[in-house]
C-alpha cells in the first residue's frame, strides 16, 4: 500500500480534507452529493499503484469546512488540483462531483488531461425528475423538515442506492451503511451549508459539450434513475470522441458496488487515453 499523505488544504477561503499517495499521471476523484471522499476507498489504493492520486471533501461534507460567502465546487476543484501542481489531472467524478468536474474542464480547460463521469449531472440541463422522483424529494423535506434525518436519509437511500427496480435487500448492505453514514452527516449539517451560495455557472455546461477537448469516459449504472441514464447519453452523444459504459445491475454508485469491475473499467479507459 502506498503511503498516504492528509491534511486540509486552504481553498477558496474553506479547509478542504484531502488524501494523496502514489506517483505519476495525477488523478483526482471528485464525491457525489450523498457521500464524501470514503466514497474512493476501493479505489484509492488501487489506482494509486499506478498514478499520483487526490481524493478530498466538498466544502460543508466530510471533514471539510463551509464558511459564510460565495463558493463554486468548480473552482475550489481547480484550486485544489493547482494547489498540488497536478495540472492537467485526469478527473474522476461521481453526480454532484461529475458535474463540478464538467463545470471544471470547461471554465479551465488546462486542468484535465481525462474525464471520467460516473452518473454524473449537466449545469443547464433542460431534463426534468419523473413525477416518482419529484414525490420522494417530497418526503425528504416532509421528513426534515420534522426532524426525522433518519427517515430522509433512508429515502435518499432507496433513491440513490437502491435505484429503480431494485429492493433496499438487493443492495450490498455494506454499502448501503456507509452511504447512509456518509449522507446522514451532511443532513446534520443543513445550518452550515445555508452559510455558503453556490454560484452555478455561466453559461452552464449544456450546450458547451462539444467544448471538450480531451478523452472522456460515461459511467452509468443500469438502474439508476432515468434523469440520469438520459443525462449520461446526452453526454456520450454530445463530448466529441466520449464512450459510454452502462454497469448492469447497479445504481448510483457503481463504483462502490462493483469495485473490482469499475476500477479495470476505469483503468483500461486510462492506459489507452493517456497513450494519446
Amino acid at each position: 500500500m502506498a503511503e498516504i499523505e492528509t491534511g486540509l488544504a486552504e481553498i477558496n477561503g474553506a479547509q478542504l480534507y484531502y488524501e494523496i499517495a502514489g506517483a505519476g499521471q495525477p488523478v483526482v476523484f471528485i464525491h457525489a452529493g450523498i457521500a464524501d471522499s470514503r466514497m474512493w476507498n476501493r479505489q484509492f489504493d488501487a489506482f494509486a499503484e499506478r498514478y499520483r492520486v487526490l481524493r478530498y471533501d466538498h466544502r460543508g461534507m466530510g471533514r471539510s469546512s463551509m464558511p459564510p460567502g460565495p463558493f463554486a465546487l468548480r473552482d475550489d476543484l481547480d484550486a485544489l488540483v493547482r494547489h498540488f501542481n497536478m495540472a492537467p489531472a485526469v478527473l474522476i467524478g461521481c453526480s454532484m462531483g461529475g458535474g463540478a468536474e464538467l463545470d471544471c474542464a470547461l471554465e479551465h480547460p488546462d486542468v484535465a488531461r481525462a474525464l471520467v463521469l460516473v452518473g454524473a449531472g449537466v449545469s443547464g440541463s433542460p431534463l426534468k425528475p419523473t413525477e416518482e422522483m419529484n414525490k420522494f424529494w417530497e418526503q425528504v423535506d416532509e421528513l426534515a423538515g420534522k426532524g426525522d434525518l433518519d427517515g430522509a436519509n433512508e429515502i435518499e437511500l432507496r433513491i440513490w442506492v437502491d435505484g429503480v427496480r431494485r429492493t433496499p435487500d438487493q443492495v450490498d448492505p455494506s454499502v448501503r451503511a456507509l452511504v447512509r453514514e456518509m449522507n446522514l452527516a451532511s443532513f446534520t449539517r443543513d445550518e452550515e451549508h445555508k452559510q455558503g451560495q453556490s454560484q452555478p455557472p455561466q453559461p452552464p455546461a449544456y450546450g458547451r459539450l462539444g467544448e471538450i477537448q480531451v478523452p472522456t469516459l460515461v459511467i452509468v449504472g443500469a438502474n439508476d434513475q432515468p434523469l440520469i441514464v438520459q443525462t449520461a447519453d446526452i453526454l456520450a452523444s454530445q463530448i466529441p470522441g466520449a464512450r459510454k459504459v452502462v454497469m448492469e445491475g447497479l445504481a448510483h454508485v457503481p463504483n462502490m458496488e462493483k469495485p473490482a469491475e469499475f476500477n479495470q473499467i476505469v483503468l483500461g479507459f486510462l492506459a489507452e487515453a493517456l497513450r494519446s
